[in-house]
């Protein structure tokens, strides 16, 4: 069994639709039914029990909730409201939009790799708390720094009830963590991994010389990442260092650090020219 964890963001694109005869998510009572983190099930509930109701009461800026306006919100709040009785299906393919989840190209993986992203992935959601990419959900709208009348901003609300449970799951592990800012506060790390890996890429500004990091296009050079590391089973830091991305990235020793305390390499990949 492979022994290394990948640390995921959601896709804020969603795929809509889904299997209207797949088993309840909420249902544990059946052997089919795919959602590995269960023991947030009663947070859940209470987070789409409150969702629900600030929408209901008519009171609350929607808009600020949400982050989007006109259409794009009627939909958010459509898809809110309907999560108990939505159609069903993986959060892999619920994602299947957002450019990272494009470049992670996981119908073109072998057999292998595909089984290691569904196991040894979690993806961190704003409504689920922690999610495995073969779990089943809905279409929904709800982010990780939206504040939810009631329970507060959701990285707070979920440090709170899902911290526990990841740091047991992780646990002696080699953590590749690819979650920005926002999905990081909603973790209270204990350093139960053996260790962590996060990545940057860096190019080469044309005009000053400077090396800046890339902002604008990381999505689909983290998802290419991943492609490598379930394709390579890559549970230490040796098969990265020699690997060269695709878009002609390579690890640069100089600009990567290691901090002894979080046990976490700081690694950074370079382009130049």
């Amino acid at each position: 069994m492979p022994n290394f964890t990948i640390l995921l963001p959601p896709s804020e694109g969603k795929q809509e639709g889904g299997n209207p005869f797949a088993p309840d998510m909420f249902d544990y009572r059946t052997s089919n039914t795919f959602n590995y983190f269960h023991q947030l099930n009663p947070q859940r509930r209470e987070l789409i029990d409150a969702l629900q109701g600030v929408i209901s009461d008519g009171k609350s800026d929607l808009e600020t909730l949400f982050g989007v306006k006109g259409d794009n919100l009627q939909e958010a709040i459509e898809a809110n409201l309907n999560i108990y009785k939505a159609p069903l299906i993986s959060a892999l393919d619920r994602y299947s939009p957002g450019v990272m989840y494009q470049a992670m190209d996981f119908p073109g993986l072998p057999t292998g790799a595909q089984r290691r992203l569904l196991e040894e992935g979690i993806i961190f959601s704003g409504l689920f708390g922690l999610l495995r990419p073969d779990d089943l959900i809905p279409m929904y709208k709800l982010k990780m720094d939206a504040s939810v009348p009631g329970l507060g901003k959701m990285s707070s609300f979920w440090k709170e009830n899902l911290s526990e449970l990841l740091n047991k799951t992780i646990k002696g592990r080699f953590v590749w963590n690819f979650l920005p800012g926002v999905h990081a506060e909603a973790w209270n790390n204990e350093v139960t991994y053996d260790a962590m890996v996060t990545v940057k890429f860096f190019r080469k500004s044309r005009k000053t010389g400077e090396m800046k990091a890339v902002t604008h296009g990381v999505k689909p050079l983290r998802g290419k990442l991943v492609n490598f590391i379930v394709k390579e089973t890559v549970e230490d830091l040796e098969p990265f260092l020699e690997w060269k991305h695709p878009d002609g990235y390579r690890w640069d020793e100089s600009l990567s650090s290691f901090d002894e305390d979080s046990r976490t390499h700081e690694l950074v990949m370079v382009k130049r020219g």
